[in-house]
């Protein structure tokens, strides 16, 4: 007997980091599947079925917000012509050092799976703006689109911050480890003290986020780590030494131990790339 597989898709392409386009408009039951490393925003503004995301089934009541994790197995069955915009985007394409504020309120948002929506509060225009910033892709677009994307991200917690009692829910162990790691990196650099602060152990951590992200709860501190890093090196004028010990690590050759693991290059010579 064949085997089935569950497919995963890659809507973006080799080396593409974001795309907007138009939802799809025909009824079709699509198989289930998963995505390939990259966040997924669906707006619809018109529809009716249901969508399944893991193991839990949506009626659709358009209009609303749905957010898709990387490697999250959904699908959708519409009964009748859905109408609205995807976005798909991977964390690279935005600049961990000069546009932190953005990927804050988008780590916020990814707390989100579902938002319903009203007709006067569904952001067409917004959405309509950076389709064709994209379509456009003129110099500047990028820019352009990036700062309608804040514009955006900020109005959907905005008004998920307003319904919170109608969208609460219990956050999972690894929305609380993002939140934590947010808030206690870099003071603390150790899966097993993250653990302890979400009540698991650190090896069912490690297969929390890898579930949920494809890295370990240890690759995800790094990562965190580093561009914490990144920001001190190139927004202060503090001594390698002075970082080191702000991002408590033990001592400096610690530190620039790490950083070249990473980044092939010492602290030292990261910041004189930028500043020749």
């Amino acid at each position: 007997m064949e085997q089935k597989h569950i497919g995963t898709k890659n809507k973006l392409g080799e080396g593409h980091t974001f795309k907007i386009s138009r939802f799809k408009e025909q009824i079709k039951k699509t198989r289930p599947h998963k995505h390939d490393e990259y966040y997924e925003l669906i707006f619809l503004a018109e529809g009716q079925g249901f969508h399944s995301i893991e193991s839990e089934k949506y009626l659709i009541s358009s209009p609303e917000f749905y957010l898709l994790k990387p490697g999250q197995l959904h699908f959708w069955q519409f009964t009748s012509i859905p109408k609205g915009f995807v976005i798909i985007y991977r964390e690279n394409e935005f600049d961990p050092v000069n546009e932190k504020r953005l990927l804050d309120m988008l780590r916020e948002l990814q707390a989100m799976t579902r938002l319903r929506l009203t007709r006067d509060r569904f952001p067409l225009r917004l959405l309509e703006a950076i389709f064709t910033e994209y379509q456009l892709n003129a110099p500047y677009s990028n820019d352009i689109i990036h700062g309608l994307l804040k514009s955006l991200v900020g109005s959907l917690l905005r008004l998920n911050a307003a319904t919170a009692p109608e969208n609460a829910r219990p956050q999972s162990v690894y929305e609380r480890f993002i939140v934590l790691l947010n808030k206690e990196c870099p003071r603390l650099h150790r899966v097993n003290e993250f653990a302890e602060l979400v009540n698991t152990t650190p090896q069912n951590l490690n297969s929390l986020c890898r579930k949920q992200s494809g890295k370990s709860a240890g690759e995800l501190i790094a990562h965190q780590l580093l561009l914490e890093a990144k920001r001190y090196i190139l927004h202060t004028d503090n001594t390698i030494n002075e970082i080191a010990e702000i991002l408590a690590f033990t001592d400096t050759s610690n530190f620039v131990k790490f950083f070249k693991r990473y980044e092939q290059v010492t602290p030292l010579q990261f910041r004189r790339k930028y500043f020749q």
